[in-house]
């Protein structure tokens, strides 16, 4: 089998999917995909392919002014009938509320779920589709995430950030004419959940060393074709070429593709995702506005590659991490979740202790292996992370916010949002190894002062 890395989209999403080396089959469940410009209007078509007669299009404010038009005059000359449901309120979240709304507007008519958006309406509309037995397509609105093709949903449930796997697209439209108008921030966005990857693969890599994660070098390989992709093409992105918009594009579906392969957001989110959840979760519980997701990443991104430039420096210490845990006080550590989670604190502890995330036992097995691999752990360091000033530099050019202090996040949430992270769910990170080493709490946070 030819590695996926050197396949072209259409041979990836070839019927009946892909036997793998690494012992799984991987399968995304796209079933159509348009990636040009004018792609509109092969909508018809998409849903002759997956034989639905009656969307239930979603859509907000504005993402009904990016493609509304363009949408409704392709259905209304092909005589496709359908339900459009417009979230009446400005800031959606994707939680149980919306949801809720689109379940008791969906229309017991329409036998397909059609997001116009991106990254919030699209993973509503998974979630929705899934839980009602019908399936979900998309009419892509900006290049500000990857998860159009991905089988998974970024949600909040319980006030908690959460992944909810349910299943990809059956159809994606991107119509580079449309996304190529999206605001700037959207492209930020796009390109900082990208950058992401670089940390992603590496923490798979290592979480499959420490504890046995499942990995696959395959999926791994496809996720670094779509970053070189993006990378090679981001310097021209704010001149809004199309293609150079297309390039990107593709990057993402293949990003998104690479995880529905994987059928675990793992090849695309580690630790700088997890800032951004922090940062999301303590605005939401403060009442409080914030910034994008892709762009929060692309911070989040930037500090974690500057945390691995301290580790590279360090050589870690036995006696240290056995007095940490040997000293961990469980009621302070559920007196810092309390402070940091706000409202979704007793939730989160309530989780760690099902996971028994604190257990001195499981801490001793994930040291000893840690210490015996660490030759190994920077080796994969050095293989998957690039250097940290051409990822400032990229992003310095672009005029991207590079420094949580630009997106409005103080010194003390993102000490928490480091600190806090390992906390969300159980999924090894950068500060999971941290924690066993005995660091977690002592290691400086790159360009911050402790209160």
């Amino acid at each position: 089998m030819k590695a996926f890395a050197d396949m072209t989209l259409d041979e990836i999403l070839k019927d009946g999917g892909w036997d793998c080396e690494c012992g799984r089959h991987h399968g995304a469940g796209l079933k159509y995909l348009k990636v040009e410009r004018g792609a509109v209007r092969f909508l018809p078509e998409a849903l002759e392919k997956l034989g639905k007669k009656k969307p239930f299009i979603v859509c907000d404010h504005n993402t009904k002014k990016a493609a509304w038009a363009q949408v409704k005059a392709v259905l209304d000359e092909a005589d496709i009938p359908y339900v459009l449901y417009e979230f009446p309120y400005d800031e959606i979240e994707p939680d149980e509320y919306a949801v809720g709304c689109l379940t008791m507007a969906f229309d017991r008519s329409c036998d397909v779920a059609l997001a116009i958006g991106s990254g919030v309406i699209n993973d509503c509309c998974k979630v929705l589709a899934h839980a009602i037995g019908i399936p979900s397509m998309v009419v892509g609105t900006a290049p500000s995430m990857d998860g159009y093709a991905s089988n998974s949903s970024s949600m909040i449930r319980n006030r908690i950030k959460v992944t909810l796997y349910n299943a990809c697209p059956a159809a994606i439209i991107a119509d580079i004419d449309i996304m190529a108008q999206a605001p700037e921030r959207m492209l930020w966005a796009g390109l900082g959940d990208m950058l992401a990857k670089y940390v992603s693969i590496c923490e798979w890599r290592i979480s499959n060393l420490i504890i046995d994660e499942y990995y696959c070098e395959n999926i791994a390989g496809l996720m670094r074709a779509s970053l070189k992709q993006i990378v090679d093409a981001a310097p021209r992105l704010m001149e809004r070429d199309p293609d150079t918009i297309e390039a990107v594009v593709k990057g993402l579906v293949l990003s998104g593709v690479a995880m529905a392969f994987a059928e675990i957001s793992r090849p695309a989110s580690g630790l700088e995702h997890y800032f951004s959840h922090l940062w999301e979760m303590m605005a939401l519980d403060r009442g409080k506005p914030y910034e994008r997701h892709g762009i929060q990443v692309g911070v989040g991104t930037l500090l974690t590659l500057r945390i691995y430039d301290q580790l590279r420096q360090m050589k870690p210490d036995r006696e240290t991490a056995q007095k940490f845990i040997a000293t961990f006080d469980e009621e302070l550590w559920r007196s810092h979740t309390r402070r940091v989670f706000g409202k979704a604190a007793e939730a989160v502890i309530e989780q760690a202790e099902r996971e028994e995330k604190n257990s001195a036992q499981k801490h001793a097995v994930r040291l000893e292996r840690t210490l015996e691999n660490w030759d190994k752990i920077l080796q994969i360091v050095d293989e998957e992370l690039p250097p940290t000033q051409d990822i400032a530099a990229l992003m310095e050019q672009l005029g991207m916010p590079m420094l949580p202090g630009d997106i409005g996040v103080n010194d003390q949430d993102t000490i928490d949002g480091l600190r806090g992270s390992r906390d969300i769910r159980d999924k090894y990170l950068s500060s999971t190894m941290l924690w066993d080493l005995g660091l977690l709490y002592t290691l400086p946070v790159p360009g911050v002062k402790e209160a």
